[in-house]
């Protein structure tokens, strides 16, 4: 039996910055959405809110930064805490996925546009970083459909 198309809404965490991003299982396409503030990891939990009711996500996937080994690192724990947060709060499905890579890879694709290191502190990659987490959470997704 087919898997029920979902909407999904992704964190790529950081301490000062969150990027979101949303996406769905229907075409497996994911687009960024915003960067969020964060005070020491800390998000603005009610913009969070506003985002989630804004675009209805049945589930909600979160990147985990682990180390090049695979081990996780201090930050991957602080994204795993981000997510069983973001699960006890708002009671939707958290996923966690590697995203190892997202944020270097974010900047490459944005170099390949022109883009200079000195412009991501005006214009920042984490929404990117947080679409390129989820698209590959997307394409695991429809290796699961039947």
């Amino acid at each position: 039996m087919p898997t029920a198309h979902r909407r999904a809404m992704a964190f790529d965490y950081g301490t000062r910055q969150i990027g979101v991003a949303v996406g769905q299982t229907l075409t497996g396409s994911a687009e960024p959405l915003t960067n969020l503030r964060a005070r020491d990891g800390v998000p603005d939990w009610e913009q969070i809110a506003r985002l989630i009711r804004e675009w209805e996500p049945n589930v909600l996937v979160v990147g985990l930064p682990l180390n090049m080994d695979g081990s996780a690192s201090d930050m991957s724990e602080r994204a795993a805490r981000f997510a069983r947060r973001l699960n006890g709060r708002f009671q939707l499905p958290v996923e966690t996925v590697d995203e190892r890579l997202s944020t270097f890879e974010a900047k490459q694709h944005l170099k390949s546009q022109g883009r200079t290191p000195s412009s991501y502190r005006d214009d920042p990659v984490d929404s990117l970083a947080a679409a390129l987490l989820l698209q590959t959470w997307l394409s695991g997704q429809s290796k699961e459909t039947p």
